[in-house]
Parts: C-alpha cells; structure tokens; sequence
C-alpha cells in the first residue's frame, strides 16, 4: 500500500516545508445553495472532495467535511484560511449524501452529526453504514452498496459502486469497511464520482463499461512518492479521465487542507499542464462557484 512507515510520514509532515500552505485567505464565492437551478446539472464544490450537485430537482451532498479539520486530531489536516466559508447551515436540503469512504476527510462526523435532519437518504459504501447508525442515522435511511451493486433512489437517480485503489479505517482500524467509486446517472447526465484512488486499469475498465461521462470528478492532491498505489499524481489524474472517457474533468481532493509534503497549489498546477497536452477540458472553479455541465467552465487560474 505505502513504501513509508505512519511514523516517518508524520516526522516529514511535521518538517517545514516550502509553500504547503497558501500565503493569503482562498478568494471564494458565497452562492445560496436553495436557489440553485432545477433544470440542467450544477456543481458546487467546497474545496478537498466536498461538493454538492443539483441535477433537475434532486439535491446530492458528496463526503461533506465542514468541521475546519481533516483529522481525529487538532495539530493536523486544518483547513486553510479562506477555504471554509460554507457550513451546515448554508446547506439546502439533501436528497442523497453520498460518501465513499471512512477517512476523515471524507467522513467528518460533526458534519454528519449536524446535517442529519436535512438528509432523506444516504448511499455509501460496504460497512459505512456502521458508523452512521452510531451517529443517530436510522438503518431505513442507509444504503449500502459493494463494488458493483446499483441502488435506483429519488425515482430518477441511479448509484453504482465501483471499484477503486485505495483503503479505508479510521484511528489503528483498517479495512472494517469498503471504499468506492460511483457512478451517477441523473436525468439527461451520468457523473463519475471518484473518491480516493490510485491509477490503475479499473478506470479504462469503467470507462469501456459505464462511459463516457458529462463530468468526471478525479482526486488530484495529496500524493507522495511513498503512496504511490492509493492516491495518483496530477499527471495520472488527467490519463483516469480519459480512459474514462469524459469529456471535462474537475479536480478534487486539493484547495483545503494539507495532507502530503507537496505545496498545495502544485496539484492543479500538474494537472493543468497536463490536461491542456492531452486536449482534456478542465473545470477549475473557486470554492462555492457554481457551473452548469455542458455550459459554462470556469477555467481562471485562481490559485495564483
């Protein structure tokens, strides 16, 4: 999984390092989620791999993390200044939040705790469910999904899980639970929601099965030399969207927290470089700026 023990990445994270973390507040954009347009497809992201998407009338919440850190613990995975300026509060109601995996930037459970009377439904993957329930979910309101498996939801979206290099735990526990890709076929669109994975053949595979996609949403961030089949490297995170075949890809999984040694803008910076040699479009929006799919795509190098 890693060629680096736990104890040598936290000694090389807890080492200063050059640009890691953003020198000035993120500029963002503050949009009223309730009044996002109920025709079309719509993305809001919220930095890392938080987001919310509006297809028709259906409103999802994807591995929402507003609590301003990424960790069990208060000296790792904060969130930068300027990149937390939506909450709980600022959410409308949720049809589906999904979450693809336990790690705690992905699964926050003051965030959980605190949305749950504005969700109907969860889709989640193998053994999540578990923590949910823990947290004052009702079983009747959890669906939990193995790799392949599809859950038809709000009449008019379609779930299925799917594979991806990665693992899960929280604190010294691994694998008690399932991490996962999702397809999502909406009226008039299909999304690939990736989660956390390394590249391998799984993305052509998907892509010759299930493609192609209106948007592919692709960790990009958070990569080391030591991690080298769990997270991709920006320039992996352009060839997934190909093999996957969609046709614009938005980078995730960067912009908010620290949680590797690189500086935190070269993700999208190697992404960027990347995509454009491909001919691969790219959506790069500032936190809270929505866009529509097949219309407009922010593309402003706001990072710098």
């Amino acid at each position: 999984m890693a060629k680096g023990s736990m104890a040598s990445s936290m000694r090389d994270y807890l080492r200063p390092g050059k640009d890691r973390q953003p020198s000035q507040p993120l500029p963002s954009v503050k949009t009223d989620l309730s009044t996002l347009p109920s025709d079309g497809a719509t993305v809001v992201w919220f930095g890392h791999s938080s987001y919310l998407l509006k297809i028709a009338v259906k409103t999802i919440l994807v591995d929402p993390v507003f609590s301003g850190n990424a960790s069990p613990v208060a000296f790792f995975g904060k969130n930068y200044p300027g990149s937390n300026v939506y909450g709980v509060v600022d959410m409308p109601e949720i049809d589906i939040l999904l979450l693809t995996h336990d790690h705690y930037d992905h699964l926050d459970y003051k965030t959980i705790s605190q949305l749950r009377p504005k969700v109907k439904q969860v889709v989640t993957s193998l053994g999540v469910g578990a923590h949910l329930e823990r947290w004052d979910y009702s079983p009747e309101m959890i669906t939990e999904l193995a790799w392949h498996e599809e859950a038809q939801l709000e009449g008019s979206l379609r779930f299925t899980a799917l594979p991806a290099r990665h693992f899960s735990g929280r604190l010294f526990k691994r694998g008690q639970t399932l991490w996962s890709s999702f397809v999502l076929d909406g009226p008039g669109y299909k999304l690939y929601l990736g989660g956390d994975s390394g590249y391998d053949t799984h993305f052509r595979e998907i892509g010759e099965k299930y493609g192609p996609f209106d948007l592919a949403l692709l960790e990009c961030g958070q990569y080391n030399q030591n991690w080298p089949y769990i997270h991709m490297m920006p320039e992996e995170t352009a060839q997934a969207a190909l093999d996957l075949r969609a046709k614009v890809l938005l980078p995730v999984h960067w912009g908010k927290f620290t949680l590797a040694l690189h500086p935190w803008y070269e993700p999208i910076e190697r992404v960027s470089l990347r995509a454009q040699e491909l001919g691969l479009p790219l959506v790069t929006p500032m936190i809270g700026q929505p866009f529509t799919i097949g219309e407009n795509l922010p593309g402003n190098a706001w990072w710098r």
